[in-house]
């Protein structure tokens, strides 16, 4: 993994999303401060008083869900942990991506650090050693109403079983271990369930969404700021006057991104006054991505509030002097999985609107840009289809907006009965995530060959730098090779961190 970062250290402050991003995504060492430890520990130390004892203590020395009142004896506790992993590893489908596995990885230490789990000490630190050699347990993508499948698949690493990914191969969890000199983790009481409960698996996943989401928020008002600059857009739409008369944080961000991003523009400028009202994909840009910016503060501040939660069941809480085991709900990830919905719908509207704008591009009659972006129309498609993809990405968008939150089962007999489906609402946003950039791709493919045809070419001081760094990666297409291969390069380019960067460089006030 990547040395060079700043361990990610978790003390007696929040935890920030981000934190998890650097973890699961940049590599960065993951450690636990001595209080930290210490809340571990000592809770450890109360579960396994109440192991030993005969009142019942659900997961502690009971059975679980619909066979909680089944009392198990001292000798069966490791046992049941055991059987707790294999009999919960449902996972089916392709597997997650490394960063995913790693992301769900970490949230489970920092919830397990909160010193209300009861969770044995070995549990933590192999979990840590996994995370700070780059041992990533193969965990399947799909089959996972909640949190059980997804984290049982990873703590089977942990015990030596099932495949990990381990310097570019995959190999045997067991061979990975004896690879690091680690002995198999011993399971204890609570510790299987322990290892399968929470939401650290939808807050994982829904903390990588975060950090694309405000990648794909800047990239838009980028590459929208083009297309208004193109599309011979009316400043009055995006005025002072006009966007401050509302108190929505978004607009007021889209709107100063947009005037910083066309500052100097020669061609917005001499089209002022040549048309009275643009159409609604081009004026309503704060109003549209001022909201999906809204949106995207929302679910940072419920994925943040989750990761610093407690999301076990049972709790392990001290009162007083002594501990008591409290039967609750926190593991229950609507907070979450609302969020991942929420955000979705934003995602998709960053998405369609975008699609708007390429329509508008490739359309002779909305535009003064040669027909299709082509000049030898007939002979040549020019770029007519790239807006067909943009179109079917955004229907799939649309389907993925559907919120699976709303969804029900009726699981473990009678006992789990309402479900957040916090994991599906997770990998579906990560999925939109995707489409949108694709999406963006395209519009960003096409305004630049817009430009290409616009003869003065004093663009806005971010929209022509937008543009010249598109152009160092893919130039102006002329049907010489297949489309795809540029919405391609295109995508990777948004994709690229350093894109925005290069023009935060020049751009000092530009929110990233």
């Amino acid at each position: 993994m990547n040395n060079q970062l700043s361990d990610v250290l978790l003390g007696e402050g929040p935890v920030a999303w981000s934190d998890v991003v650097s973890v699961a995504r940049l590599g960065a060492r993951l450690e636990l401060s001595a209080y930290r430890w210490w809340r571990v520990e000592e809770a450890r130390a109360a579960v396994l008083d109440m192991a030993h004892s005969s009142t019942p203590s659900y997961g502690i020395n009971t059975g679980l869900g619909a066979l909680c009142n089944v009392v198990l004896a001292p000798d069966e506790l490791t046992k049941l942990s055991r059987h707790t992993l294999m009999s919960h590893a449902c996972g089916v489908g392709a597997p997650l991506r490394v960063e995913q596995v790693r992301a769900i990885m970490c949230c489970a230490v920092v919830n397990y650090s909160h010193g209300y789990s009861g969770v044995g000490g070995g549990v933590v630190r192999g979990l840590l050693s996994l995370l700070n050699h780059g041992i990533t347990p193969v965990v399947p993508g799909q089959g996972s109403v909640g949190y059980l499948s997804h984290m049982a698949h990873i703590a089977l690493a942990l015990i030596g079983v099932g495949d990990v990914e381990y310097a570019g191969q995959r190999i045997p969890a067991s061979q990975a271990l004896a690879s690091i000199d680690m002995q198999p983790v011993e399971l204890g009481p609570k510790d299987g369930l322990c290892l399968v409960n929470g939401t650290p698996a939808m807050t994982g996943l829904a903390c990588l969404t975060l950090a694309d989401s405000y990648q794909l928020a800047s990239c838009a008002d980028v590459v929208a700021s083009m297309s208004f600059e193109a599309l011979s857009g009316q400043l009055n739409a995006i005025s002072h006057a006009a966007i401050q008369r509302k108190s929505h944080a978004g607009m007021q961000k889209t709107m100063a991104n947009m005037h910083q991003l066309l500052t100097g523009s020669e061609v917005v400028a001499r089209s002022q006054g040549d048309h009275l009202q643009d159409a609604l994909s081009v004026r309503s840009i704060p109003q549209v991505h001022g909201a999906c910016r809204d949106q995207l503060e929302h679910a940072a501040r419920q994925i943040t509030d989750e990761l610093n939660s407690t999301t076990d069941n049972p709790l392990v809480v001290k009162e007083g002097s002594t501990y008591r085991i409290i039967s609750q709900a926190n593991p229950h990830g609507e907070s979450v999985a609302m969020a991942c919905d929420l955000l979705a719908m934003a995602v998709c509207e960053w998405s369609s609107i975008s699609e708007r704008r390429s329509y508008r591009l490739v359309t002779p009659q909305a535009n003064k840009l040669p027909p299709f972006l082509t000049l030898d129309g007939g002979v040549k498609s020019g770029m007519m289809i790239a807006q067909y993809s943009a179109a079917s990405l955004v229907a799939d968008n649309k389907r993925l907006a559907m919120p699976a939150v709303t969804d029900n089962f009726l699981t473990s007999g009678l006992q789990e009965d309402h479900l957040s489906l916090g994991e599906s609402a997770a990998l579906k946003l990560d999925k939109a995530i995707e489409n949108a950039f694709y999406v963006l791709a395209i519009e960003y493919m096409l305004v630049s060959q817009a430009f290409d045809y616009i003869d003065m070419k004093l663009f806005g001081q971010g929209t022509g730098r937008a543009w010249a760094l598109l152009r160092e990666r893919v130039k102006s297409y002329a049907e010489e090779h297949p489309l795809h291969l540029d919405i391609r390069r295109t995508y990777e380019v948004l994709r690229d961190v350093k894109t925005l960067f290069t023009l935060r460089s020049a751009l000092p006030n530009f929110d990233l």
